[in-house]
């Protein structure tokens, strides 16, 4: 369920660039677990696997992969990201997939759209460009196959869904996950106002300019407390952990999700978020009137 008042304009998915048709052609995908993911929030992952399956392509997570390299490009350590992104690269050009699926709207835009320039006048060059034409976000993905979410009916309320810069700027797509969290028996989607503000976040931007990094979170937090939802979600895992360690210092709490986890039904009464907070704890605090 979608409320139309909170919900702005969204890109369409790409249906004329060819994409549609090989995100439905696809049969076998590997999946990029991406850092932060794969070191602090594995379920997602986990849950990410069990969507592709539940859309009927089959899952390989090579074990070699590593960084694909964005640190060192928004750094300008071209060469340190070449190096890093190489092996990640070499790795996806061997696993004889379809496509290359990425939880993640920051790494799949450093894959589709600037591995091209980082390989350019190297031997990787044809390589990167053909993996980053097969590249998908993972909510792209899934909308272009139709597929449908594994969830049961939801039962904590609106959902506040977070636009994360590479989503709406480099994928492209917002359109996605927004429609698929739709499709969750008794989810009301809300977007919070001022959505293609970035979060604060920014890659590096974060640690070199704190001052402006806590200036733009304590934005978007009040945006999301104005929705009333006390769950947050997000197709970005960066941009996600920067809002719940800001709301945690604030002691504001909101159960904050990648978006894959609750498409894949593995949020529950007393599943800790990002943050450490389970839906029934959000809940209960918003009935007790405390912090949100």
């Amino acid at each position: 369920m979608m409320s139309s008042a909170a919900m702005p304009d969204s890109p369409t998915p790409r249906e004329n660039d060819g994409r549609a048709g090989l995100a439905r052609q696809a049969r076998r995908v590997a999946l990029v677990a991406t850092c932060l993911l794969d070191a602090l929030r594995p379920q997602a992952v986990e849950a990410a696997c069990r969507l592709l399956q539940g859309a009927g392509v089959q899952v390989a997570v090579p074990p070699a992969q590593t960084c694909c390299g964005q640190p060192g490009w928004n750094g300008g350590d071209w060469a340190g990201a070449q190096a890093v992104a190489g092996t990640t690269l070499d790795t996806l050009a061997h696993a004889e997939v379809d496509a290359v699926i990425v939880p993640s709207g920051s790494c799949g835009g450093m894959i589709l759209r600037h591995w091209p320039r980082l390989f350019a006048e190297t031997p990787k060059y044809a390589v990167a460009r053909d993996i980053a034409a097969r590249t998908f976000e993972l909510c792209e993905f899934l909308h272009l196959r139709d597929a449908e979410p594994l969830a049961g009916r939801w039962a904590f309320g609106a959902v506040a869904f977070h636009d994360s810069c590479s989503l709406q700027r480099e994928i492209g797509e917002t359109a996605a996950p927004r429609a698929l969290l739709s499709r969750v028996p008794g989810l009301d989607v809300v977007i919070p106002a001022d959505c293609e503000i970035c979060c604060g976040f920014g890659g590096l931007f974060s640690v070199e300019l704190p001052e402006v990094s806590v200036r733009l979170a304590d934005d978007r937090i009040r945006a999301i407390r104005a929705t009333g939802a006390r769950v947050l979600t997000g197709a970005d895992a960066g941009c996600l952990m920067h809002l719940a360690g800001r709301m945690a210092t604030l002691g504001l709490k909101v159960a904050t999700f990648h978006v894959a986890e609750i498409l894949a039904g593995r949020v529950h009464d007393d599943t800790p978020g990002i943050n450490g907070i389970t839906p029934a704890e959000a809940l209960a605090t918003a009935r007790k009137g405390g912090a949100a």
